[in-house]
């Protein structure tokens, strides 16, 4: 019992997070109740219709009589079709605006998630659940709903009709009821394990798509073709098995009520048609009493089909509360200190830290560092040292399980977010671009940035050139991730941007590593304009970096393992002379 109110209570909260999201459009939903409860009352009507048709009408040989009561039902019928008009479009409307309500929400809640929420979660099948569960939550609250709601006062009204028409053959009907909805009971359950089994197989289904698709380059490369198909169809067999096993559970439902709820409507003719003959009642009450026992049979039987869709959107709605309710680990202090002048003044004190997914193994391990407002710092050390992390716990991307980092004297954590991010400007290895124009990638660090200004910065990073050789200039589209780009023009686009930004604090993750030597060339002297004046912090994979760098800090194993110029290292560290030796690229 305590299991049972447990679920109940997580399924209401589930429930009510949807409705939450109903709750604004009042007014839609009263034009929705009004008209599905009119067309309901007008087909309840019809029944009435066919009986004066055959007991006034027909009975009476009165061909003025039939002809009043046609034109009548004929009017019942106009009125239904508006009235089913006016409730389909606002049901729809409901339906379509409520899902795109859910999308944004939840996607302004993933975007200001931690990015350790998605090692764990994989982004293509978050994606998933924003199309294919939408998808689902649409076709249920547009139309699902509504249905069984209209079927529920059908069957109720046609309920009450059949008591008025004939008590005795109603209590025949009657009986099918408790074995109508046994089924139902037993059948349900089923059905929503199985829907949201089905859910998360088609969400690998769209995950992997993206993610072949996505690298399409690296899989034909290494003729990886066939190998994928099988996987994939491995995917697409996962997901027809569960939906076929989920199709079993409700085709057995629908056939199983078909079965009991049409057993009776015939059970009842046969009861009715000996009474007719008999003379205990009329053709035209006979009639009736059938019309309304196939309503509520069809309404029963409507009901039981759309409580599987319901059980299917409820395992959506499942997986879209728990995106919603998803915590972010990394937020902004309540009562956050504002920022002085930001000069770049930055002190790491016993700084320790590990990623979530390797909670064992300390990627950070008592760093302690002080980098000087102006200075370029060069980081240096094996891979696995710790140098990316930094980045990460600098722009606070994750948050150290104990020391401290220090912006001007204050604890990054102390800082509202967005204030803390806005002094860096962040240029990797591989430059991140997104799918539209030129321009619109540079806007992307400053969206009030003029046309004047952004051509100002690819001036500066020696990109203005290639960029108006482009048939379409700055409003040249590119694909996706930069595609029908050079790797130097990239990255001398987003040297651009980290420019427009004008931020006090430059990460760089050495820009030029992978890079030809002219475009090399060009975008070392992009970075000279960009960290000029600018604290900047540098992952170094070229010797000519370490040189030209203040100080290099030399990690190994998350510690600092040394501090100095490049002579003074040379000369004292046995780690950073063998990386200069081979790792470092000599030009």
């Amino acid at each position: 019992m305590i299991k049972f109110l447990q679920s109940f209570h997580a399924h209401w909260q589930k429930a009510k997070t949807v409705m939450a999201f109903i709750a604004p459009y009042k007014r839609q939903v009263a034009y929705s109740l009004v008209a599905l409860f009119f067309t309901a009352t007008i087909m309840l009507s019809i029944g009435q219709g066919i009986r004066l048709l055959i007991d006034r009408g027909l009975a009476t040989h009165s061909a003025e009589l039939l002809t009043q009561y046609m034109v009548m039902f004929i009017l019942l019928i106009i009125a239904l079709a508006v009235g089913t008009y006016t409730r389909y479009y606002w049901v729809t409307w409901l339906g379509e605006r409520v899902v795109a309500d859910i999308r944004c929400k939840v996607f302004d809640h993933l975007i200001n998630l931690h990015p350790g929420f998605f090692e764990n979660n994989r982004s293509l099948e978050i994606q998933s659940r924003l199309t294919a569960d939408m998808t689902l939550l649409q076709t249920v609250i547009g139309s699902s709903v509504s249905v069984a709601l209209r079927n529920f006062v059908m069957m109720l009204g046609g309920i009450v009709w059949l008591f008025i028409t004939n008590a005795k053959l109603t209590a025949l009907v009657l009986i099918s009821v408790p074995l109508v909805i046994t089924p139902i009971l037993l059948f349900g359950r089923r059905v929503r394990r199985l829907s949201r089994q089905s859910q998360d197989r088609i969400a690998a289904v769209g995950a992997y798509i993206g993610e072949i698709l996505g690298q399409i380059k690296t899989v034909q490369a290494y003729n990886h073709q066939e190998i994928d198909k099988r996987i994939f169809q491995r995917h697409v067999e996962d997901a027809f098995t569960t939906a076929k096993e989920r199709t079993v559970q409700r085709a057995l439902l629908i056939s199983v009520v078909i079965i009991l709820v049409f057993g009776a409507v015939g059970l009842v003719l046969w009861v009715g048609g000996m009474d007719v003959i008999a003379g205990q009642i009329s053709g035209g009450e006979l009639a009736a009493f059938v019309f309304y026992s196939v309503i509520v049979g069809s309404a029963v039987g409507s009901i039981s089909e759309v409580l599987g869709e319901l059980q299917r959107a409820a395992g959506a709605a499942e997986r879209t509360v728990e995106l919603l309710s998803a915590p972010s680990l990394i937020i902004s202090p309540e009562n956050p200190v504002s920022l002085p002048v930001v000069a770049g003044r930055i002190e790491i004190d016993r700084l320790c830290f590990a990623y979530p997914s390797r909670p064992d193994v300390l990627a950070i391990n008592d760093l302690s560092l002080a980098i000087k407002a102006g200075e370029m710092l060069a980081l240096v050390g094996p891979s696995g040292a710790g140098k990316s992390t930094l980045f990460d716990l600098l722009l606070r991307f994750f948050d150290p399980q104990s020391g401290s980092i220090r912006l001007e004297g204050i604890d990054i954590r102390q800082l509202e977010i967005t204030s803390l991010r806005a002094c860096f400007a962040l240029v990797s290895q591989n430059p991140v671009l997104f799918y539209g124009s030129i321009d619109e990638n540079l806007r992307y660090a400053r969206p009030d940035a003029s046309d004047a200004e952004i051509e100002s910065a690819a001036r500066a990073a020696y990109a203005h050139e290639f960029i108006i050789s482009l048939p379409l200039g700055y409003r040249t589209q590119l694909g996706d991730a930069g595609l029908g780009l050079s790797g130097g023009q990239k990255q001398r686009i987003a040297i651009a941007r980290a420019i427009l930004a004008d931020a006090p604090i430059l990460l760089l993750d050495e820009a030029t590593s992978a890079l030809d030597a002219e475009s090399e060339y060009w975008v070392q002297q992009a970075l000279f304009k960009l960290m000029a004046k600018r604290t900047t912090i540098v992952i170094a994979h070229r010797l000519s970096t370490v040189k030209s760098a203040d100080r290099i800090a030399v990690l190994n194993h998350g510690r600092l393992e040394a501090l100095g110029t490049h002579t003074e290292l040379m000369a004292s560290s046995h780690l950073y002379a063998r990386l200069a030796s081979l790792q470092f690229e000599v030009q």
